[in-house]
């Protein structure tokens, strides 16, 4: 029976084959029993690159437990499976390395969330800088900016929408533009509308409307054919509104290019339905407040195809142009209807208008129906009768937007006598027959408005030729589903377009009024009832 080897003899220290006589001291890992100094231990192997050695000792708390490796003598026998003790300075205390370590991840907690706090409020607070694209105009840029307006003159008309600010008081206005006539045509609607609400036809000096009900809720261009009724003429205050926005498209032609402002930049380039666009900041010629400049954005034909600013009022101004809606516009009666080709009278229409006088006497006199825009608070509307045998004609005539009072007209030998009277008649109604008792009229007297010189002048078409020398002949029309001439006549301040069938009967008298708009008398000639002689006070 064999007896097992008693302890193995410890090996001096000096010759301990895991002495750490060359290991490096580091106060992390400190040295101890079972330390391998790679300088004796590890040897390069040929044909392969160096390795780092490994730590000079296992870290704290991974100290190897089992029985040491085969080849390798125990140092201490059972005493080196012992735990040797813990250093003595404290830094083999796997507790204490736990709780530097636990205090660096909190330490790299708190700078994450400093530097994460610090981050969120740089973005809070982070502008950009203020980086300025705007430079001067190159040569070519100059040249198209001077050609804008002239461009638009060329091209005759343009497709508009224009937006006046923004939210429950934005305004919308959509139509067309023509430069060359000029004339503006919008249908004016959105929440900020207001008594501008409707139609609009306006020149560079007047503006008509036709008020209607607001209409649905997307904004339409207005009919190509305008209604023939209904317009009144209108004053807006300038600055705002269809005032501000009528000179605003007028002013975007001319027939000379501009000379470009040194103020002039060129901020970007844009493209907009598929064409590259420059867009440039610059103040327009028409306005005169050259401390306005909007933005323009053009392309490289010259055509302006939108247009950022503010109006004279302050309040912002989008406008866009469709180059491509380009209809013939027509204007209104009152703004002269369709402009047509005048020319020379023929021979037979210079002797229809000679003959004018003896066929309107023939038939005696006409009914009258008369539309008169003298100012903003006189649209006068009226009805009556007129005498060519009798040299007289009796009108009534009220306000549309006034109703409940009409004035009374009765015309005779050239003088003129009035007449006021409460009535609950619309203001279109003929005068009342025969004229009610106490009805108290004016001294006559020479004709005092349009109105009057209306009157006498249809009453002079049925007593003298129309000078043929003065006509022009400005286009063919229909009246009533009948064809007619309409003739030009200037005769000293007045002018006067006479409406005549190709029977030689007067249809339409027009007189263009000091305001720039035409009042005009209907006529529907046949019997008229015996008119009343006017009374004195």
């Amino acid at each position: 029976m064999e007896t097992s080897p008693g302890p193995r003899p410890t090996p001096p220290p000096d010759t301990a084959p895991h002495a750490a006589v060359d290991a490096p001291t580091d106060p992390l890992f400190p040295a101890t029993a079972g330390h391998r100094s790679p300088s004796r231990d590890r040897q390069p192997v040929p044909g392969r690159g160096r390795r780092r050695a490994r730590p000079a000792t296992e870290p704290p708390g991974r100290r190897r437990t089992g029985p040491a490796p085969a080849g390798r003598a125990d140092p201490a026998g059972a005493a080196a499976r012992t735990p040797a003790p813990p250093a003595s300075d404290g830094t083999a205390d796997p507790a204490e390395r736990s709780n530097r370590r636990r205090a660096l991840l909190i330490a790299l907690g708190l700078t994450a969330a400093g530097s994460a706090a610090a981050l969120v409020t740089g973005l809070l607070s982070w502008s950009p800088e203020p980086a300025d694209p705007a430079r001067p105009l190159s040569p070519a840029e100059t040249d198209r900016l001077a050609a804008m307006r002239v461009t638009n003159q060329r091209d005759v008309r343009a497709g508009v929408r224009v937006s006046i600010g923004t939210g429950p008081d934005r305004t919308e206005l959509v139509g067309w533009v023509d430069w060359a006539r000029p004339l503006v045509y919008l249908d004016v609607s959105g929440p900020g509308a207001g008594a501008e609400r409707g139609l609009v036809q306006a020149t560079s000096t007047v503006v008509v409307q036709r008020p209607q009900p607001p209409a649905g809720p997307v904004p339409t261009p207005p009919p190509l054919v305008p209604p023939a009724d209904g317009w009144r003429l209108r004053e807006p205050p300038a600055g705002g509104g269809i005032a501000a926005v009528r000179d605003l498209l007028l002013g975007l032609g001319a027939a000379q290019p501009d000379p470009v402002p040194a103020g002039a930049r060129w901020l970007t380039r844009e493209t907009r339905d598929g064409m590259p666009m420059d867009v440039l900041r610059a103040p327009l010629p028409a306005d005169p407040d050259p401390a306005r400049q909007p933005r323009l954005w053009l392309d490289r034909d010259a055509r302006l195809h939108r247009l950022d600013g503010r109006l004279p009022d302050g309040r912002a101004v989008n406008l866009e142009l469709a180059r491509t809606d380009r209809p013939t516009l027509r204007p209104v009666d009152a703004l002269g209807g369709w402009p047509g080709l005048p020319r020379a009278l023929a021979d037979e229409e210079v002797d229809r208008l000679a003959r004018l006088p003896g066929r309107l006497r023939a038939t005696g006199g006409a009914a009258l129906t008369l539309s008169a825009p003298l100012g903003p608070a006189a649209n006068l509307t009226g009805a009556g009768w007129l005498s060519w045998t009798g040299a007289g004609a009796y009108l009534a005539t009220g306000e549309d937007d006034n109703p409940g009072r009409r004035t009374l007209r009765r015309t005779l030998d050239g003088r003129v006598a009035r007449a006021e009277l409460p009535t609950a008649d619309a203001a279109g109604a003929p005068p009342p027959l025969p004229v009610p008792a106490g009805t108290r009229w004016s001294a006559p007297g020479p004709p005092g408005d349009d109105v009057d010189r209306l009157l006498a002048a249809a009453l002079r078409a049925g007593a003298a030729p129309v000078p043929a020398g003065a006509a022009v002949r400005v286009r063919d029309d229909r009246l009533a589903d009948r064809p007619v001439d309409v003739i030009e006549v200037t005769a000293g301040r007045a002018t006067l377009r006479y409406w005549i069938d190709h029977g030689g009967l007067l249809r339409r008298l027009e007189l263009r009024t000091g305001r720039g708009v035409w009042s005009r008398l209907d006529l529907r000639p046949g019997p008229v009832p015996r008119l009343p002689a006017p009374q004195r006070r």
